[in-house]
């Protein structure tokens, strides 16, 4: 399932728009039988277009640039349910997003959460969107409720409202803590955010142990172990539903590899593995689709760059903050399809930092494939067939990345958990 009607960055969001040369008084959604309509993502008119805008009279679902590329074209398709409806003796064809599960953000007010708010209310497959937040998140969710998409905003604030914020969701994204700022690594943030993820998947596991749960908060790579862990300890856990994500890196990888080759951006596809901070992010550029030729001297600078780019924006930012829209962006392409995972779509795959046999590692990041019950699959062949240079880069990470696991399952082990 997409959604967009604006282009984000290069491989944009992709959110339904219409197109149409109809009058602005004419019905959203309803396509006369006699005319023929397209489904097609992308119109030069994406802004003028937009249904959220204006009416239409045409429904384009066909993606050039998008959250998840072309091949998600038929499952976008497949999210409308056609009704034959009588009006003025004309017969019309309506369709309707089928817009059926409730997300929870936990930390909406911040960075991350409010632009990743917004994306998630734009998404057809939202029926409601719970924002939960220690504080700030009423202006957040009144500003939010103001946009003419379907889906139902509520507001939830501090850690009385947690358990209700959490009732029914069948996804709950979890972006709270702090932000990097210039100087600090990932495992600076480690003593406070690992508190706040323990404490939230606490209330998960009390309220809606049966939900997607998806990790934002850094350090990714041990934040994931300790909601493991905590779900452990209140018996609740369920490792084909437990995600961190890892979207940022294969979004930048597709970016700056179409940059670096001048490729098209919605072809690119490059494989991440690994953790999600430093040499633990392992971009496979042999494995990049279409493929491509590249020097050693690329590949040195490309990897170097994917695994630095969160500094990137956290130096660009000088202090003001990190990487907040481009991680939004990224974790919306992965609840969105993780919605349509859950709607039914049979051919739904991402990366993401899951528990894994792949390696000895107990977690690592690779691609998965998705369905109705969580991951059905890690998808073994982007560790096969390996480059000298990704070998080497492989084995040297796993020092690195097992530390860090064994440092959130210690902390996770010597913290009682609230009962």
């Amino acid at each position: 399932m997409k959604l967009t009607s604006c282009k984000m960055a290069a491989a944009s969001t992709a959110n339904f728009f219409t197109t149409s040369t109809a009058p602005c008084n004419s019905k959203p959604y309803m396509v006369s039988k006699s005319k023929s309509f397209g489904l097609r993502f992308n119109s030069p008119n994406y802004l003028r277009s937009f249904s959220g805008l204006k009416a239409a009279t045409s429904v384009n679902c066909e993606s050039e640039s998008s959250f998840l590329g072309k091949e998600s074209t038929a499952a976008l398709r497949d999210s409308f349910a056609p009704k034959a409806v009588k009006q003025n003796r004309d017969t019309v064809t309506r369709f309707q997003p089928r817009a059926s599960f409730k997300v929870a953000i936990l930390g909406a007010a911040g960075g991350i959460g409010q632009p990743l708010a917004l994306l998630i209310k734009m998404s057809p497959l939202v029926s409601t969107l719970h924002l939960y937040d220690i504080a700030n998140v009423r202006g957040v969710t009144a500003d939010l409720s103001h946009c003419n998409t379907p889906s139902q905003v509520l507001d939830f604030t501090g850690t009385a409202e947690l358990p209700n914020s959490l009732k029914g969701v069948d996804v709950v994204v979890i972006p709270a803590g702090v932000p990097r700022k210039p100087g600090m690594t990932r495992d600076d943030l480690f003593n406070i955010n690992a508190n706040i993820v323990k404490d939230l998947v606490e209330a998960v596991a009390d309220t809606c142990p049966d939900a997607f749960i998806h990790i934002i908060s850094n350090p990714v790579n041990s934040t994931v172990p300790i909601a493991a862990e905590v779900l452990k300890q209140k018996g609740v856990y369920d490792p084909k539903k437990l995600f961190g994500v890892t979207t940022p890196d294969v979004v930048r990888a597709n970016t700056f590899v179409a940059q670096k080759k001048n490729l098209k951006l919605v072809d690119v596809d490059v494989p991440v593995v690994g953790g999600h901070a430093g040499i633990t992010i392992l971009p496979l550029l042999s494995k990049i689709k279409p493929s491509v030729s590249l020097t050693d001297e690329e590949v040195e600078e490309l990897t170097v760059r994917i695994q630095n780019a969160g500094t990137e924006v956290v130096d660009a930012k000088a202090g003001a903050g990190s990487a907040t829209l481009s991680m939004a962006y990224a974790a919306a392409r992965f609840m969105e399809s993780s919605l349509r995972a859950l709607d039914g779509d049979s051919d739904v795959y991402e990366c993401s930092y899951v528990q894994s046999e792949l390696t000895e590692l107990p977690f690592f990041a690779s691609r998965v494939k998705l369905g109705k019950n969580g991951v059905e699959a890690v998808i073994p062949s982007d560790l096969q067939g390996l480059t000298e240079y990704e070998a080497k880069a492989l084995e040297a990470l796993k020092p690195e990345l097992k530390a860090s696991i064994e440092k959130g399952v210690a902390f996770a082990n010597k913290q009682p958990v609230a009962a």
